[in-house]
């Protein structure tokens, strides 16, 4: 049973969502204070959290900088702000989708068993790690390689943490050097249909791939390559 960890501040929100997916056969836990949110992280271990922006003793980001210290469960953030900048911000610090409020309970579960989906998909191919990996499965170039049995990268000798979409949005582009793909596209090849988030995840994604894999001062043959007004490429020389 997935245990889903929903930390705000108004009791019918969270009422209403612990009814919908107790229904739906989560196991559920709850906090309603943001100071309390991480050491209620902690005891409870949940699956997935389902995380409010605007809380009293700590806010949604700050909460969400924190537990990504120690673990990268999946983060779904709430919020009544509209703001873009908002989005992205959250997004940056590492939560894997973003609601705005108000709300669907319907589209919210659906959103929940989208990315524990996608989870659970890379937690099957870190476990494929005794498989003999077949040619497709990892992308190399000089100063890098993307390992998508092992869910592995190494660049310039290092290995690089990465959380799975990242991986398998390098993997998608680096398999296919050249090829200039529009933010609709990646998001359809590597989040799939299932996916509810907006074009900008894109972008946030690359800008984080970019951080661990491009060095300054170091020179290489290939680099991700903004197509403006068109999207991404793995460019390779």
């Amino acid at each position: 049973m997935k245990k889903v960890l929903i930390i705000d501040d108004d009791a019918d929100i969270v009422e209403l969502q612990k009814l919908y997916f107790e229904k739906e056969g989560y196991e559920v836990a709850t906090c309603m204070q943001g100071d309390k949110a991480v050491a209620t992280f902690s005891v409870t271990k949940p699956d997935i959290i389902i995380l409010d922006l605007m809380l009293p003793g700590m806010d949604g980001n700050d909460i969400c900088r924190e537990i990504r210290k120690v673990s990268d469960v999946p983060i779904i953030m709430l919020t009544a702000r509209t703001d873009t900048l908002d989005r992205v911000v959250g997004l940056e610090l590492g939560a894997d989708d973003y609601v705005p409020k108000p709300f669907e309970p319907k589209e919210l579960l659906a959103r929940v068993k989208a990315v524990l989906r996608r989870v659970d998909k890379g937690v099957a191919n870190n476990e494929a790690v005794a498989k003999p990996a077949a040619s497709t499965d990892i992308v190399s170039f000089p100063g890098l390689t993307v390992d998508k049995v092992r869910y592995v990268v190494t660049a310039d000798d290092k290995e690089v943490y990465m959380p799975p979409k990242e991986l398998e949005l390098l993997f998608f582009l680096a398999s296919n050097p050249n090829h200039v793909y529009s933010r609709e596209q990646l998001l359809e090849n590597v989040w799939g249909y299932d996916f509810f988030g907006e074009s900008r995840t894109v972008d946030v994604h690359i800008k984080r791939i970019r951080e661990k894999i491009e060095t300054p001062d170091v020179e290489h043959d290939w680099c991700i390559r903004t197509v403006w007004s068109r999207g991404y490429k793995f460019e390779t020389k």
